[in-house]
């Protein structure tokens, strides 16, 4: 019997593990044991170090059994040992299962990055913005001086109607008259709703 699953099989246990596989093919269960018995650890060895996780390298070394009941008759002794055919089974049903996760994954990521709104586009943001300013300066220039000094402090400025008063050095009901009259043609001019 093999102690670790890392311990290799001698020549007689070769021989006993062939025999045994062959009567597993005929369906005997307790050559199965037998089988069973020499070749799980050393199975579940290579599925841990393939797969990193117990629990799915357990699953792996599960199926890789399940899979050496099935198809015992497949061994062929010309090709290699039980113990080397076993462990060849076992490392690609590990590597498969390694694929499939990194593949469910990505497919995971992918179906992540559908569901996200796209970000607003900057660029077309930009050039709208641009254009705006382009559209509210031409208006701009529409008004007259008294306006456009009125309209440029009270809105870009923030200065209070009095404040551009006093900076203007105008009469209070002269100033919102100016803004009121800059603002509406400031509406007309941008096609705004009043």
């Amino acid at each position: 019997m093999l102690g670790r699953a890392g311990s290799k099989s001698t020549p007689e246990e070769q021989t006993t593990l062939e025999s045994q596989l062959r009567r597993v093919a005929l369906g005997d269960r307790e050559a199965f044991d037998t089988v069973y018995q020499q070749l799980a650890a050393p199975i579940l060895g290579v599925a841990r170090r393939v797969v990193r996780d117990p629990a799915q390298a357990e699953e792996v070394a599960q199926e890789v059994l399940v899979e050496i009941w099935r198809t015992a008759s497949r061994f062929d002794p010309e090709r290699g040992s039980v113990r080397a055919w076993a462990l060849t089974m076992a490392h690609a049903r590990a590597v498969d299962r390694v694929r499939s996760a990194d593949a469910a994954a990505r497919r995971d990521a992918r179906a992540a990055e559908l569901m996200v709104e796209p970000p607003f586009d900057q660029v077309v943001e930009a050039v709208e913005a641009r254009l705006d300013r382009e559209r509210v300066r031409r208006c701009m220039e529409g008004l007259t001086e008294l306006q456009r000094q009125s309209v440029t402090l009270a809105y870009y400025g923030g200065y209070t109607y009095s404040q551009v008063a006093h900076l203007l050095n105008s009469p209070l009901g002269t100033v919102k008259t100016r803004l009121r009259d800059g603002l509406a043609r400031l509406r007309d001019c941008l096609g705004v709703g009043g």
